[in-house]
């Protein structure tokens, strides 16, 4: 044991990145790497199965559950954005540095991308014996399994009011959990909360287009599976549909971020800033009060 302790010692400082930033881009990769393959690893179950190992309840809890174990992984580290929306919204808020965004909008799109790989290896031998296996469109495609595309009674128009909402509903309620002011979660249950926010929105609004509220969730294995065997209509399929949940998401948490601070964050600051102005304003009265003590003092002495 002695010598393997110092074989890990020398693992661990050879291996240690002392450059904080990609030490979070690293966290925000595997926990979107968790996040995606857990979430499409349900997908997957339920497509290949032909719903016998699966249903649309269980695929929103799997995301669910996914979103709050990505979340505990690396929220200690890097935050737990999981989501190039999220990093969006606060960078927006000045909360986090711009310089992170593009970083971890990249990072998170690989995990998505190394997240879908796993599974496609995974199921590798089920996607062979599934009819019609690398299809894009039709009843029994698969490549919905790791990227989102609408159904087919969904525009592009409806599509994009689609992923705005339910994106600016993802904001709203991550901006209240993680608002000191407005009932703080008890520290430690924020990624429980977060994941609980994500099943509901499956639950309400999953219908459309597989809710991706989620760039980087749909990107990165949308990209993976134009390179496995689905090619390029990934891409192309329903008038370019993948540029909407790319967009989309991003004027959502916009959207979002001004309803929050315009209905709620900004009158709770507004309230600890007034607190503050007046302890100060007080605390300044004191002072120039005891200074005209002072010198009315060694006045009556003179």
């Amino acid at each position: 044991m002695g010598r393997q302790k110092v074989y890990l010692d020398k693992l661990s400082r050879t291996c240690q990145i002392r450059n904080l930033l990609l030490r979070q881009a690293l966290a925000e990769c595997l926990g979107t790497l968790i996040l995606v393959m857990f979430g499409c690893g349900a997908v997957a179950q339920l497509v290949l199965s032909g719903g016998s190992h699966g249903m649309f309840l269980t695929v929103n809890f799997s995301f669910g559950f996914a979103a709050t174990l990505g979340i505990l992984v690396c929220g200690q580290v890097s935050g737990g954005h999981l989501n190039p929306a999220v990093t969006f919204a606060l960078c927006l808020l000045g909360r986090e540095p711009w310089r992170k965004f593009p970083v971890y909008f990249a990072f998170q799109t690989l995990g998505a991308f190394l997240g879908s790989a796993i599974i496609f290896g995974m199921y590798y031998d089920a996607l062979w014996d599934h009819p019609d296996n690398f299809n894009v469109t039709g009843n029994r495609s698969t490549a919905g399994i790791f990227a989102t595309y609408p159904g087919k009674h969904l525009t592009i128009l409806n599509g994009f009011f689609d992923q705005l909402i339910g994106t600016a509903a993802l904001i709203v309620c991550i901006l209240a959990i993680v608002d000191p002011y407005n009932n703080p979660i008890p520290q430690g249950l924020e990624a429980f909360t977060v994941g609980f926010v994500v099943l509901v929105i499956g639950l309400a609004m999953g219908f459309n287009s597989g809710y991706a509220v989620n760039p980087a969730r749909d990107l990165g294995p949308r990209i993976f599976t134009s390179m496995a065997g689905w090619g390029m209509e990934v891409f192309t399929a329903r008038k370019c549909w993948f540029l909407v949940p790319i967009f989309a998401p991003f004027l959502g948490a916009i959207i979002g971020v001004v309803v929050y601070q315009m209905m709620v964050g900004y009158h709770f600051e507004g309230e600890v800033r007034d607190r503050r102005e007046a302890q100060q304003q007080n605390e300044r009265e004191r002072l120039n009060s005891i200074s005209t003590n002072d010198h009315n003092k060694e006045k009556e002495v003179s």
